[in-house]
């Protein structure tokens, strides 16, 4: 994942969670990104006016534009390090996954509301390091309509995932994950997830 996405990330985690006040230096100290790349990333939302800059700070005015400016940047495919064939049921591919790992796209919406607008084929998870490697020993079979998909986690969403040991990807995350997933029952999660984030 792009700095610039981590950013993206972190103030749109903390838009949800009531915060709306930022400042370019602390994001900088907080997710190790220099100030350069923080102010350009800004900049970028500023000029959909997704946010405000004043002398000091910003604040977001347009969530939604934020989180569709990062979702139509997102390059997903970019981020897979390993697919893999699975003849399992999605539950005993889901319940076989190792810790050091945070599901994202259909599994990750399923364990954050308790439901799944559509069935799915796929499960999608970000590892750490050692979680890959324990992924790749226990699903090796190779083929050409992969149901496995390990995306690799940045230094952030790993500090999260072995930290805080989350199981799925934060909201904002999710959201730009499935805007950029292209089976035709991602459309029926975004809906949804749409409808959670902006009613």
């Amino acid at each position: 994942m792009k700095l610039n996405e981590i950013l993206y990330r972190e103030i749109a985690i903390d838009f949800l969670n009531k915060k709306n006040k930022f400042t370019q230096k602390e994001l900088s100290v907080r997710l190790g990104i220099s100030l350069g790349n923080i102010n350009k990333a800004v900049s970028n939302l500023q000029s959909i006016n997704a946010v405000k800059i004043e002398k000091r700070s910003f604040n977001i005015i347009a969530f939604d534009k934020l989180l569709l400016y990062w979702a139509t940047h997102r390059k997903l495919d970019k981020d897979i390090i390993y697919r893999s064939v699975s003849d399992l049921k999605v539950s005993e591919i889901e319940n076989t996954m190792p810790n050091g790992i945070a599901f994202t796209a259909y599994t990750a919406y399923k364990k954050i509301y308790n439901t799944a607008p559509a069935d799915y084929s796929e499960v999608f998870v970000y590892a750490v390091p050692d979680a890959v490697n324990i992924i790749k020993k226990r699903f090796q079979k190779q083929g050409k309509f992969p149901n496995i998909i390990v995306l690799n986690a940045d230094k952030i969403l790993s500090k999260r995932i072995i930290n805080e040991k989350i199981n799925a990807v934060p909201i904002p995350n999710l959201f730009v994950d499935l805007w950029n997933i292209r089976t035709w029952y991602a459309k029926e999660f975004i809906d949804a997830l749409s409808k959670n984030i902006f009613s």
